[in-house]
């Protein structure tokens, strides 16, 4: 799609201005049709609710995000399929079946193989027809025993356990490396980091992966399912800026955050002296393991220094922790 930004008119600024009120940000006194301050004003603050970078430019992610904040559980039925489902019902779907104790992985929107297996789980023990679908009997079913008291969800206590389960060293932890390339500058500055961060693993005794070759550029989500498919420990990606604060990101929404995400991406920052921040940009929110991004001018000495921050991680007590 087109990029909408100050300056632009027509329906599809409409369109955006009409979803963004219906989600409570105002685009006043901008007139309808209009983008101009008020409505890149409204874009920003959704997008920082979103976890997404504040530029008050409407482009695929930010539309998406749009797109799958206006589902409401119950407003559709949802079941898997490919392409897969997305939405802020779903998010709720997997949240209610997590704190429920049925294990339906990151609240990400994503309605996923997971989420499929972990809501048949639920329709099983609640003596329910198995069919994977999120109709009114399951909304209903949700209704009848939601307590006003939420518990950790699944995903949350499984992050606790996997810092709990540090065992002192990187050594033999498979890490995929995922040298970001939206550009041919960027593309060139984070693979000389992922490289001087796999010869620092290396060095560790840990496995280092590549999620891209030197002369090729995947899309997030395609980095994402190697990663998932490959079934490594951790994922630590290297992008510059791109206009957006630096940082060292770890996945965040509006509906959940990754726990182990957060812990990593705070030892990272730290060694390099920059500031841990929550964002649901792909390569977190479509991760199933712990994963980071470290956004910043991209060095060879920043990919090494980023490894001195795992080791910091992986040398704690957290396995002593109850």
């Amino acid at each position: 799609m087109r990029l909408y930004r100050t300056g632009n008119s027509g329906e599809p600024v409409r369109d955006i201005q009409d979803r963004l009120f219906a989600l409570g940000y105002s685009c006043r006194p901008d007139l309808a049709g209009r983008f101009e301050e008020a409505t890149a004003r409204a874009v920003a603050e959704f997008q920082e609710a979103r976890g997404l970078s504040a530029d008050g430019i409407v482009g695929p992610q930010t539309w998406n995000a749009l797109v799958a904040a206006g589902y409401r559980l119950g407003d559709r039925t949802i079941y898997y399929r490919v392409p897969m489902m997305r939405g802020d019902d779903v998010a709720e779907v997997q949240r209610r079946l997590n704190s429920l104790g049925f294990d339906a992985g990151k609240v990400d929107g994503i309605f996923g193989p997971e989420t499929m297996d972990a809501l048949m789980d639920f329709q099983r023990n609640r003596n329910m027809e198995e069919d994977g679908i999120v109709g009114t009997a399951v909304v209903t079913e949700f209704e009848l025993i939601e307590r006003a008291t939420r518990k950790p969800g699944r995903e949350t206590v499984r992050e606790r356990q996997w810092l709990q389960t540090l065992a002192g060293t990187l050594a033999g932890r498979r890490v995929l490396l995922d040298p970001f390339a939206r550009d041919q500058d960027e593309s060139a500055s984070a693979w000389g980091a992922a490289m001087a961060a796999s010869q620092a693993l290396t060095e560790t005794a840990a496995n280092p992966l590549l999620s891209r070759s030197a002369d090729t550029a995947p899309s997030d989500r395609t980095r994402a399912t190697r990663a998932n498919r490959l079934g490594v420990d951790l994922v630590v990606a290297f992008a510059e800026t791109h206009g957006d604060d630096p940082g060292v990101y770890f996945f965040a929404s509006e509906h959940s955050a990754s726990e182990a995400g957060r812990t990593i991406a705070d030892a990272v920052a730290s060694a390099l002296g920059l500031s841990p921040k929550g964002r649901a940009i792909p390569i977190l929110r479509e991760t199933r393991m712990p994963a980071i991004v470290v956004s910043t001018e991209l060095s060879e000495k920043v990919g090494r220094t980023a490894v001195d921050g795992l080791v910091t991680v992986f040398a704690s007590d957290f396995a002593a922790q109850p």
